[in-house]
């Protein structure tokens, strides 16, 4: 089987890997010559522990190859960028539409095309809208009941854990939604090149739903524990000890806290809910405003902080350790730990000195700040906010340091 990934990015190149890896022919797209010139040397342009070691195999075995270009090919999956238009977090699509657009030309009869991006629901027909537009020669389904179409159509996402994401395309059970029962079927199929988990299949709006309401779940019971951590701050209590306690309650599983939340899935798909829904979704609305708020939070603890060193004669350095949005990793995708560096850094009275030792230059949006080894950091700051449990942090002994932010429990 030939497989289409459109999106070489943190789930496109490791679908696009596995497959690959267990026997299909895969031609994999993306806008980012960069990307496309790393992978076609077997390399990879983003962090994943065991990709890139299999990329090489099968890029080397001719197995994958990356284009700016599509090519005919028996299934076609989307793993494009799904943000918000503006700050309203309406949902914004033109990446599934441009992707829509560049593969219909290659469709034929008989083929597959799966959306994977996480989308707001009825995503899956829309994209269904784009291709008849684009291919009116082609039939394609537009209800549960038709059964005479073209092309099958199908929505599943991904749900896999940064850092874990090879072991777990394999692993994990998958939602497969189709636009009919045999759209369903038929992706199915394709999935079973290597996945290992149970292929459940439903409708495409239920898949849809399902992703968004997996990452709602988890945003909701992150937005209690970041809650409980603000509550526990003001009343002078160590937040961090009351959930170790109330833990050994047999039914009760508290999260740990943060800076906030960060990532392209539990940061964003709960906004696609209340989108749709407005009315009714209260109770995610508001998680995602405490999760959001934290940030804020620590910034205002960073600036107690400062404020009690009093006059040095020059600007107060402060360390923030981590840009990442989890631990161990190089994705700075809604990342809080960004959010605060970006708050601390409009502070012109403050010198901010910034540590992450997965990446290698500070992106764009960070105007302010120097990227320093940890060891130079805790050396000349005089305030230092732990944002990210990375290893190396928890590894250090923080002890003798009398102004430590520790926005996620490593001390």
């Amino acid at each position: 089987m030939k497989i289409s990934v459109s999106g070489l990015g943190y789930i496109g190149l490791p679908t696009a890997t596995m497959f690959a890896h267990y026997g299909a022919h895969v031609i994999g797209l993306d806008v980012n010559q960069h990307a496309i010139d790393t992978i076609n040397q077997g390399k990879i342009h983003i962090v994943e522990p065991g990709l890139e070691d299999i990329v090489k195999d099968v890029v080397a075995q001719g197995r994958l190859k990356a284009s700016l270009t599509p090519e005919p090919a028996d299934a076609f999956l989307i793993a494009v960028p799904t943000p918000f238009k503006g700050d309203d977090h309406t949902p914004d699509l033109s990446y599934i539409e441009s992707a829509v657009k560049t593969i219909a030309p290659a469709l034929t009869r008989g083929n597959v095309v799966i959306l994977e991006s996480t989308s707001p629901v009825g995503a899956t027909e829309q994209m269904v809208e784009w291709l008849s537009a684009a291919r009116p020669d082609l039939k394609f389904p537009s209800s549960e009941q038709d059964t005479e179409f073209d092309i099958y159509v199908a929505y599943c996402p991904e749900r896999v854990l940064p850092g874990q994401v090879i072991r777990e395309l394999v692993e994990n059970d998958r939602t497969i939604g189709g636009l009919t029962p045999e759209c369903a079927k038929k992706a199915a199929e394709v999935y079973k090149i290597f996945v290992k988990g149970d292929l459940v299949e439903t409708n495409a709006r239920t898949a849809e739903m399902t992703k968004l309401t997996e990452n709602a779940f988890r945003d909701v019971n992150i937005a209690f524990a970041n809650e409980l951590s603000l509550i526990c701050d003001r009343l002078n209590i160590n937040v961090w000890e009351l959930i170790a306690l109330a833990n050994r309650h047999p039914r009760v599983n508290i999260l740990n806290p943060g800076a906030g939340v960060g990532g392209h899935c539990i940061a964003v798909d709960p906004w696609f809910i209340v989108n749709k829904t407005p009315d009714l979704a209260r109770m995610v609305n508001t998680a995602r405003e405490v999760n959001d708020n934290k940030p804020k939070w620590v910034v205002s603890k960073i600036e107690e902080a400062v404020a009690k060193l009093g006059d040095l004669g020059r600007k107060p350095k402060v360390a923030l350790l981590g840009l990442a949005f989890k631990p161990d990793i190089d994705d700075l995708r809604e990342s809080p730990a960004i959010e605060i560096a970006q708050l601390v850094g409009e502070n012109d009275q403050v010198e901010l000195l910034l540590v992450e030792p997965n990446v290698h230059e500070l992106p764009k949006k960070i105007q302010k700040g120097e990227l320093v080894q940890l060891e130079e950091a805790l050396k000349s700051a005089d305030v230092v906010a732990i944002l990210v449990g990375h290893k190396q942090f928890k590894e250090q002994d923080f002890g003798s340091l009398n102004n430590v932010i520790d926005a996620v429990g490593i001390i």
